[in-house]
């Protein structure tokens, strides 16, 4: 079922109009693997006639499919575990001793997939912050994907996504065995609250995040997506909020309301300006 440099336009165009995504010419293979599986459950026999047919319809449900199939869903409990050191020995214990009076906590992770990253961020301060029990703790956790957003509010995961990076104290204290599956505990599944959000729309009214996880993201947008997106999270971030990105991505050259900071073997950003912190955000 190979397509037409025509088809790989469309979807070209299509991917980047709703979720930013830049697929680069050679990435033919690549859509061709995601969206023949999409196209046979719809019916068509060719990429071709599948492309087409969306071209001539509102956006609706084939569109978001092929939208969210083109999406890089990579994940894994811990994920590179440096962030999360991080986050034990230095960053949860500073933002506890600013937020000592209002005794309120609130975290942010974006494009959280299938949920390994904000229930490994949960795990990790059940078991190293027992003085949180009696704050407030708003925990969200978005993505642009219905289908993996039903994935982690599930709680459900295979024996091989467990094995990776998840520490096997914490998968017998923290899940229960269902047939081939591991299902994580229900306290720990109802810290979060998951929500459907696309980053280059619209955002709805946030809390004032005290730490944005927002991972091995910004590595598929251009250059000024990249700043409408750092500008909108200084927007909903308190003042010397921290915001933690993917090893391979930085605020520098794009963003200059953020510094580096140095912790542990990671690194983080802090906001050094209140300006707009706080505030609802403007549309990407």
């Amino acid at each position: 079922m190979a397509m037409t440099p025509k088809t790989f336009g469309y979807i070209r165009q299509l991917v980047l109009a709703r979720s930013a995504i830049v697929l680069e010419p050679g990435k033919e293979y690549l859509v061709e693997s995601r969206l023949v599986p999409l196209a046979k459950v719809h019916g068509f026999a060719t990429l071709d006639d599948f492309a087409d047919t969306m071209a001539a319809a509102p956006f609706g449900t084939m569109h978001r499919q092929t939208v969210e199939a083109m999406t890089t869903n990579e994940t894994s409990f811990f994920r590179d575990i440096h962030p999360f050191d991080a986050l034990k020995k230095t960053l949860i214990p500073e933002v506890m001793a600013r937020k000592a009076a209002s005794r309120q906590l609130n975290i942010w992770c974006a494009a959280a997939s299938s949920g390994q990253e904000p229930y490994s961020v949960a795990m990790l301060l059940r078991e190293n912050f027992p003085e949180l029990a009696s704050w407030k703790i708003t925990f969200i956790a978005t993505d642009l994907s219905n289908a993996v957003l039903a994935k982690a509010r599930s709680g459900r995961y295979g024996q091989l996504e467990v094995n990776r990076g998840l520490p096997a104290p914490l998968m017998v204290k923290y899940f229960t065995k269902d047939g081939t599956e591991w299902v994580i505990r229900e306290d720990i599944r109802s810290m979060i609250d998951f929500r459907e959000l696309n980053l280059i729309e619209k955002w709805p009214l946030m809390p004032v995040f005290d730490i944005v996880m927002i991972r091995n993201v910004l590595i598929y947008f251009d250059i000024a997506t990249k700043r409408q997106i750092l500008k909108n999270i200084r927007g909903v971030m308190s003042p010397n909020g921290i915001l933690m990105l993917g090893g391979a991505e930085t605020t520098m050259g794009l963003d200059d309301q953020f510094e580096r900071v140095q912790v542990e073997k990671g690194v983080a950003y802090r906001q050094i300006s209140a300006v707009g912190a706080g505030r609802a955000n403007a549309a990407a």
